[in-house]
């Protein structure tokens, strides 16, 4: 308790600029406003929000965390969340439907968190890309609401529209114990609208077997590379990967239920009983102030913490970057294992020679017991101090609290019956916060001997794009965090992470300032890319940033779905080779001429003109995605733009 209270006090004492302007916000429209501690927004959802059959989206691209609670739950940027608000229809290009069949019974080691591992080794992070995935089949029965919403939550790292699983007797459940019995008995009338149709096809099946699942652990650097935990420890050492856990990390917006933790616990105690601790150090991340009050009540946050482990704030912490990391040096090649979504290069700790594997709360906990990765729970045994070598038994855990939930603090704030009259609380002086000013329209021509700022060599995810950790503080002050713009993207040119060639001067710099340069000499530039750009989080600075700092367009083989919306959204131009081979005829000093503006329309490809340093030119065609409302979006400047135009 101790350390949960000074983590939220420091939080408060840090951001309380921040705080105050959400919460004037809020008042001023008429929103509620969850104060610092409340925990993280996708438990607030599922607590609180989502119910079987709503349809809901979120600022997050984990948003889909609902669909454990047969929700459509849906990831987008927050301008079309803005579009939302204000009234405005939201559009999305219909999906395919995905449907993953569960038959059998998860047991022993293996957890909801391993059907999603499982599943993104089949599907990669790009397999689910425009599809919702949908849950069916004998096996989903065995699943507990909580862990239903895991598999969801990480639908999106295989670049799912959203998950959902059918309404059945583990979702009432959940609904009575968070208070909304009334709605349970709703959704058990109409049932027979919430599950899959009769008959209903698919446009791809994928079957699992519940009762030959093994645990599964998934990484380095991606969460698509996955491993049985009986085969990772051969793979590490193949590999070269550390094998010493540094650090074992459980709770994040997957995997904090209650159930997650009474599991993770039921392993710490047989550890403590053989007198055993964590040989690795290990961190607790409840998901919510509900599930902070639950386990503390219910002595799950003792037993961790005699183990060895920390009990942190009930916020996204180290999932996002939120750690201040201080047992190994930048650049210093480690192992750290997560219940988290996410493992992408710097993801956790800044540190891009940090191997993070994700897997369940389970695993992670077996591992920061044993201090190694090549330690399979399931077969291995571990040494007492007196010598005596033992088996951990398969973790248990209650589904749900014998005696409710714990709901701990209040930190809700109603909003008032008119907040007409109030202010919202900006300081013209914040370098936290800045009012946002209009981007300009589009000029009517073509877009004229663009540079190339950077050409990026393989995976760009909207963390390489916009990095996340102590960059956050800045979120608030696009000026400020575009600062951060493409400093994790690798340059083709060199190899090197923010370092590209300033073509107006000749001298090398960070991407960012070389952006900034450009921008104050009137020149603008495009960004040619990879596969799949921009996946990952919703992060709307990762299209607000190259906007801000004189981009026009963003060149690529293939997009993440809400990064391409969020492009359009704030007026640039998200493009893709026709022919993904284009990629390579790219050069870092090529000038780009964007040509079919004036006649730009849906289904129209545009065509590049590219300008080699030798004078010779090559013309390429692109495609895009646009619809004739993302048109005018682009027309205007930006999605507010036009939203403006069409007030007056």
């Amino acid at each position: 308790m101790a350390t949960y209270c000074l983590t939220v006090a420091r939080l408060q004492e840090v951001n309380q600029e921040v705080y105050n302007f959400l919460s004037s916000a809020g008042a001023k429209y008429g929103v509620g406003f969850w104060k610092p501690g409340s925990g993280i927004i996708h438990q607030i959802i599922l607590e609180n929000y989502a119910y079987p059959g709503v349809m809901l989206i979120g600022t997050d691209s984990h948003t889909p965390n609902g669909g454990g609670l047969g929700a459509i739950c849906i990831g987008v940027g927050g301008a079309d969340a803005v579009d939302v608000m204000a009234g405005i229809p939201w559009e999305l290009k219909c999906p395919k439907v995905i449907g993953v069949r569960l038959t059998g019974t998860l047991s022993g080691w293996t957890s909801p968190k391993d059907v999603i591992l499982k599943v993104a080794g089949i599907l990669t992070v790009k397999g689910g890309t425009g599809a919702i995935v949908e849950y069916h089949g004998p096996g989903v029965d065995s699943i507990s609401c909580t862990g239903m919403a895991t598999i969801c939550n990480m639908g999106a790292e295989i670049g799912a529209t959203t998950s959902v699983f059918p309404y059945n007797h583990r979702m009432r459940t959940y609904l009575e114990k968070t208070g909304r019995g009334e709605i349970a008995a709703v959704a058990d009338q109409y049932k027979d609208l919430l599950v899959p149709d009769e008959g209903c096809e698919y446009d791809q099946i994928i079957e699992l077997n519940l009762d030959e699942l093994r645990p599964h652990i998934n990484g380095p650097f991606t969460p698509d590379l996955a491993h049985p935990v009986s085969e990772v420890g051969a793979v590490a050492k193949k590999n070269g990967w550390p094998l010493e856990v540094k650090v074992g990390l459980i709770g994040s917006c997957t995997n904090s239920s209650y159930e997650d933790m009474g599991r993770a616990a039921s392993l710490a105690k047989q550890a403590l009983d053989k007198g055993l601790k964590c040989k690795a150090q290990f961190t607790v991340t409840p998901g919510s102030e509900q599930i902070r009050a639950t386990i503390e009540r219910d002595g799950y946050s003792k037993i961790l913490s005699d183990v060895g482990g920390v009990v942190l704030a009930n916020a996204c912490g180290p999932c996002i970057g939120q750690w201040d990391r201080r047992d190994v040096k930048k650049g210093e090649k480690n192992t750290i294992v997560t219940s988290f979504n996410r493992n992408f290069t710097a993801r956790n700790d800044a540190n891009p020679a940090t191997h993070a594997f994700v897997t369940s709360p389970e695993i992670v906990t077996a591992l920061a017991i044993a201090g190694t990765l090549d330690f399979n729970p399931e077969t291995d045994y571990l040494t007492t101090p007196t010598g005596e070598k033992f088996k951990l038994v398969p973790p248990t855990g209650d589904e749900l609290p014998a005696r409710d939930f714990d709901p701990g603090q209040d930190t809700y704030q109603h909003p008032p019956s008119d907040g007409a009259s109030l202010k919202v609380d900006v300081s013209p002086q914040s370098n936290r916060l800045q009012l946002l000013e209009p981007f300009d329209k589009w000029s009517g021509n073509d877009l004229e001997n663009m540079v190339v700022l950077i050409k990026v060599k393989g995976k760009c995810t909207t963390d390489h794009i916009s990095a996340a950790g102590p960059w956050l503080k800045f979120r608030g002050h696009l000026d400020n965090i575009s600062n951060n713009m493409l400093i994790g993207a690798v340059n083709s040119e060199n190899d090197a992470v923010n370092k590209i060639k300033n073509h107006l001067t000749g001298e090398y710099g960070g991407v960012p300032d070389v952006a900034r340069h450009y921008k104050a000499n009137g020149v603008s530039w495009v960004v040619v890319g990879d596969d799949n750009y921009g996946e990952g989080s919703s992060r709307e600075h990762a299209a607000l940033e190259p906007r801000h700092l004189g981009g026009r367009a963003i060149i690529v083989k293939s997009f993440a779905r809400i990064h391409e919306t969020n492009l359009k959204k704030q007026g640039l131009l998200p493009l893709t080779f026709s022919n993904p081979s284009d990629y390579d005829k790219i050069r870092p000093d090529d000038k780009i001429s964007i040509k079919g503006l004036k006649s730009f329309a849906p289904g129209k490809p545009l065509s590049a003109v590219v300008t080699h340093s030798d004078g010779s030119q090559e013309t390429l065609e692109l495609n895009h995605s646009f619809n004739e409302t993302q048109i005018e979006w682009f027309q205007a400047g930006s999605a507010l733009n036009r939203m403006k135009q069409l007030q007056h």
